[in-house]
């Protein structure tokens, strides 16, 4: 198996951080594998896959490029580069791919394919060319979309790092990727395949969340390290509450209704639906007064959820039968 050893402090100096970048490489991996993992991924692709083929056909060395990055379970590191420690613009991080030289471009398709890149791939503007492909995927399929993907992204940190305050590393790693462990001792688990251990010491790690069912990890050599990881499944079930619902409660505590079917904190809520701290605090009062939603606290956190008359509600008005 593969792990990273880290020092005590490099994982205290561990923290989450959102990277559009990083969405729209999980975006375009999805495009590329085609692969959904539950029906709203299927969706997106039948809305946008065939726009994106379209893209690649008519550009053969990026058609032959992605091929090519796709036929292993190596990504050429200049196409996936770490996300810097503290966010910045879509554009700044862009950069990075489009500022690779190309001789390092070169070796890590090399590194990636296990030999030799095929000779329409080995050209100055290789660098240059994938960071306008990765543009266009951001511009078409993320972008218009980035505001509720980037609150999906924060609530994912707000819910790691509770875990991680009441129960540290181990509890937030949980189920963060498939293969992925704390094994103690100082070893995280990245993966199942058998590669040589890397000592962490005095590196930057980053943990990055993506909405897309995609992981890999990523580096900079050799002093920031990257776990990206897609979302706890929970979170991508957000959906507005119906428009009989709505008028019935105010579009915004109507929402923070809907999104109880399940046990969220306050600053969960306030990462899904947009609005500010006072607002859902005021709608959670009022939920409770009407005995819709309860509460308990769980550790420092409180957690809120629906209940069975809540449920009832909420199921009425989303099947249309509001008593109209």
């Amino acid at each position: 198996m593969g792990y990273w050893e880290v020092s005590a402090d490099t994982l205290a100096r561990g923290r989450f951080t959102v990277s559009a970048l990083a969405e729209t490489l999980a975006a375009m991996i999805l495009l590329t594998d085609g692969r959904p993992a539950h029906p709203g991924e299927r969706a997106w692709l039948d809305e946008h896959r065939p726009a994106y083929r379209r893209r690649l056909a008519d550009d053969p060395v990026l058609g032959l490029l992605v091929r090519a990055a796709s036929a292993t379970h190596w990504i050429p590191d200049f196409l996936t580069p770490a996300p810097p420690a503290a966010e910045t613009t879509f554009d700044d991080e862009l950069a990075v791919i489009r500022d690779t030289p190309p001789a390092a471009a070169q070796a890590d398709l090399a590194v990636a394919l296990g030999g030799p890149p095929p000779a329409a791939l080995d050209r100055p503007d290789l660098p240059v060319r994938a960071a306008e492909l990765v543009e266009w995927v951001w511009r078409e399929t993320v972008q218009p979309t980035w505001p509720r993907r980037r609150r999906i992204i924060e609530a994912d940190i707000v819910s790691r790092t509770e875990r991680l305050s009441r129960g540290g590393w181990a509890a937030a790693l949980t189920d963060l990727r498939p293969g992925m462990h704390w094994l103690g001792d100082g070893r995280l688990q990245i993966n199942a395949h058998n590669y040589p251990p890397r000592r962490l010491d005095g590196a930057e790690l980053l943990f990055v969340p993506v909405v897309p069912d995609r992981a890999w990890v990523a580096w900079r050599l050799p002093d920031r390290y990257a776990l990206i990881y897609p979302c706890s499944g929970q979170l991508l079930s957000e959906r507005r509450a119906p428009a009989a619902l709505a008028r019935l409660l105010g579009a915004g505590r109507a929402n923070v209704l809907v999104l109880l079917d399940s046990p969220r904190t306050t600053t969960q809520l306030v990462a899904l639906t947009g609005q500010g701290l006072g607002s859902v605090g005021r709608h959670l009062q009022v939920l409770l007064d009407a005995r819709l939603v309860r509460r308990r606290r769980s550790g420092r956190s409180v957690l809120y959820w629906r209940t069975a008359t809540g449920d009832a509600l909420v199921a009425d008005q989303d099947s249309g039968h509001s008593g109209q």
